[in-house]
């Protein structure tokens, strides 16, 4: 089920870098994820302050979880983290835990920015430790999850392209962001006008990506991200957001 988190996987410009984000702290966002008629899953998006190293800093995480009847057909049990410094909005360390059927992945990323470094960790399910890699970071290079809060906190206008350095399962790539349109749509907040985005990801996060995702975020300085479809390898999905804590919305 490897998408959601991306979202889950996404999207950086390579702006100027600020203290700035656009969410509270402890924003804590449960989305519903359904295959066709059947709600089959539950995914969760959080941030909350932590500190890295000594230094402030966001944890940023997503869950992602089959319900029990699904479980029998495919069961999925993901958690994605990012530790995003609170004054560079850079990641210090991204870990990725995938359990989804009979697939499973640990694999984490440590951030040298000042180098422009990376050491890539791969666990070996055979010898049952870590593969360790060190490779080239591309400058400002987010990973997956925390791309898409920087993204949050940036202007976004339909017809503009961004792109952004990601870094991701052992490799750092420029990544491409469209935004297609305005588009009001109901939600757990009544109806709502939204930017309709398309991240153009070449490796995967939460759901391995087979088609075009499109993820719908409030048209604010906040980008709530409210609704998301996608491709994945056994068919396709909707996420729409079910429940939130510490934003600045009402559930109706």
């Amino acid at each position: 089920m490897k998408r959601l988190i991306i979202w889950l996987t996404l999207i950086v410009a390579i702006l100027p870098l600020g203290a700035n984000v656009a969410f509270r702290d402890g924003e804590k966002l449960v989305f519903t994820v359904r295959y066709g008629l059947v709600h089959a899953a539950e995914a969760t998006l959080e941030a909350k302050s932590t500190s890295y190293g000594g230094k402030s800093a966001w944890l940023l995480s997503t869950d992602a979880k089959t319900y029990p009847f699904f479980d029998v057909f495919f069961k999925v049990r993901d958690r994605v983290e990012s530790y995003w410094d609170k004054s560079t909005l850079l990641p210090h360390k991204f870990t990725k835990n995938l359990q989804e059927g009979n697939y499973r992945q640990r694999r984490n990323h440590i951030f040298d920015h000042a180098n422009n470094l990376t050491t890539y960790q791969k666990w070996n399910f055979k010898s049952k430790k870590y593969d360790s890699t060190e490779m080239a970071l591309l400058p400002n290079s987010q990973d997956v999850l925390s791309a898409f809060y920087y993204v949050r906190s940036q202007t976004l206008t339909p017809g503009k392209k961004v792109n952004m350095n990601i870094t991701s399962d052992g490799r750092s790539v420029n990544t491409e962001i469209i935004v297609h349109r305005r588009e009001s749509i109901k939600t757990i907040f009544g109806k709502i006008n939204c930017l309709v985005i398309e991240p153009k990801l070449k490796s995967a996060a939460v759901f391995k990506q087979s088609g075009t995702i499109l993820i719908w975020v409030t048209d604010d300085q906040y980008k709530i991200p409210v609704k998301m479809t996608s491709a994945v390898t056994f068919g396709s999905f909707v996420a729409e957001l079910k429940d939130a804590s510490n934003v600045p919305y009402k559930i109706k």
